[in-house]
């Protein structure tokens, strides 16, 4: 067990008193390897009656004792098909399973968190084609399923325009997010994009496939669902009081020719960041609601997204790019000769509720990463680290948002203060020795301590810290002894 004591200084002329400095304390608590044919691990959840992780894995659950890592149970799913995601409410845990034949309809499926079996009465739910993600309300009274509905074949190119445009797929399911009413145990609605009204800007829609859910954050009320849809580069937004979609909004695109917006464009074995005369679509993965100052405001991790098929993505050289930027990997259906967009924003963003955009991240990320020597430059082309997921918690009295990058190499998860929206503090990196490619992440307390748990599934393995805050004085004096602490233990992080 390794323990980081992470001094962070911030300067008194951008801190309020409730900023005052503070150590943070994260320790490495345990890893556990996964096993087992086919299985992956990906999405944890937390159990707070068991005190258990239940981590979801395409072919099935494993169930681990949450204070000591140590494995209870697996729960085998194949036989239903693969499984995307799981989520606790209450003592439900529900999983979302799509078909073998991914186009048809998938199914949820309830379990008794403390058997570690099917829940008594009504258990089973169709829903759409790929449920991708689940999740539960805040008061745990309704079950949101985000239904992805990928075909297996896309539309074909029309003719040989730039940017390209594509045909509907032949065979392509409806993208939708399925209602299940938690008392009744029943379907209480699906909800389409039919004749939905959209806002905001470069909403992609010519590429060959419908919209598709891929994560859900639900406001902290309850009222309203917020629904990544990620190769459309928009979130949909979804009226839980009718169930219904009210908006798709467009995120519009991030410039990475600005300062603070800086990438790497080559993977040549040398990182070096530059102002790039490229723009980024935000394409966000998951998703996180919060409140601040009475709002709700939504944290994306912006990883970005082509078709499976990779048939909307080109090299930059196709349309005419030379030098640095000739070889990053664009949308040839949004770019054009001098006109490049790229995938992904390599950032985390917050919006408001309707969408605005109020803080991006920037060149943080990728420059911590390489910072810490586990940026992967292989991936300088494409989208960076990628940041994959988010997770937000409360530590003394702050909201702390964790997101996890998915290509370093070595496990790495950002730590930011994110209680007001508008003044956004980086806390440090988590580099997790033995782990690789986090893709879902759960926060949770026990004990009166918090704890991050993420599942990797570059390695197959499910890792566990403790993170805690101490107040420190905040004098001048102090706050420089912090810097030099920061510094020196950054130094010995590995």
């Amino acid at each position: 067990m390794k323990k980081m004591t992470l001094m962070l200084a911030l300067a008194l002329g951008t801190m309020s008193a409730a900023q005052a400095a503070n150590t943070y304390q994260i320790s490495k608590e345990w890893t556990f390897t996964h096993s087992g044919s086919g299985y992956l691990a990906e999405i944890p959840a937390y159990d707070a009656i068991t005190n258990t992780l239940w981590v979801a894995g395409v072919k099935g659950v494993d169930v681990l004792n949450a204070t000591t890592g140590s494995f209870l149970q697996h729960i085998d799913t194949s036989a239903y098909g693969s499984i995307n995601s799981v989520s606790i409410k209450n003592g439900l845990a529900a999983f979302a399973i799509e078909n073998n034949t991914r186009t048809n309809a998938g199914i949820v499926q309830l379990y008794d968190t403390s058997s570690k079996s099917l829940a008594a009465g009504t258990h089973t739910f169709n829903v759409g084609a790929l449920p991708d993600m689940v999740t539960f309300t805040p008061d745990g009274s309704k079950i949101l399923v985000a239904n992805e509905g990928t075909p297996s074949t896309y539309g074909t190119r029309i003719g040989s325009t730039i940017p390209r445009n594509y045909n509907p797929a032949v065979n392509d399911p409806q993208g939708s997010v399925t209602v299940i009413d938690v008392a009744s145990r029943s379907v209480a609605a699906t909800a389409t994009f039919n004749g939905v009204p959209t806002s905001g800007t470069h909403i992609r829609t010519n590429t060959g496939m419908n919209f598709e859910p891929e994560y859900i954050a639900v406001s902290p009320d309850g009222s309203k669902a917020y629904v990544t849809l990620q190769e459309a580069n928009a979130i949909g937004i979804l009226d839980l009081n009718t169930n219904t979609f009210t908006n798709v909004v467009g995120l519009g695109v991030k410039d990475f020719s600005k300062p603070g917006n800086s990438i790497d464009p080559l993977n040549d074995g040398n990182i070096n960041f530059i102002s790039a005369n490229v723009k980024g679509l935000y394409m966000p993965d998951g998703i996180a609601a919060y409140s601040a100052g009475g709002q709700t405001y939504l944290v994306t991790a912006n990883e970005g997204d082509f078709r499976e098929d990779d048939g909307d993505r080109s090299a930059a050289s196709s349309l005419g790019a030379t030098g640095v930027l000739a070889n990053i990997r664009v949308s040839n259906t949004d770019s054009s000769p001098g006109d490049l967009y790229a995938a992904g924003a390599r950032s985390f963003s917050i919006r408001d509720a309707n969408g605005a955009l109020v803080y991006d991240s920037g060149d943080i990320l990728d420059k911590e990463a390489a910072a810490r020597g586990i940026y992967d430059d292989g991936r300088s082309r494409d989208k960076g680290v990628e940041p994959e997921g988010v997770e937000l918690f409360e530590l003394a009295g702050r909201t702390i948002a964790a997101v996890g990058l998915e290509r370093t190499t070595s496990g790495a998860i950002a730590l930011f203060d994110i209680t007001d929206p508008t003044k956004v503090s980086f806390i440090d990196m988590i580099v997790s020795a033995g782990d690789l490619a986090p893709e879902g992440l759960v926060a949770f307390e026990f004990g009166g301590k918090s704890y991050l748990a993420f599942a990797n599934e570059g390695s197959n393995t499910t890792t566990l810290y403790s993170i805690s805050a101490v107040p420190e004085p905040t004098s001048a004096a102090m706050l420089g002894l912090g810097v030099l602490a920061l510094s020196a233990l950054r130094r010995r992080q590995k």
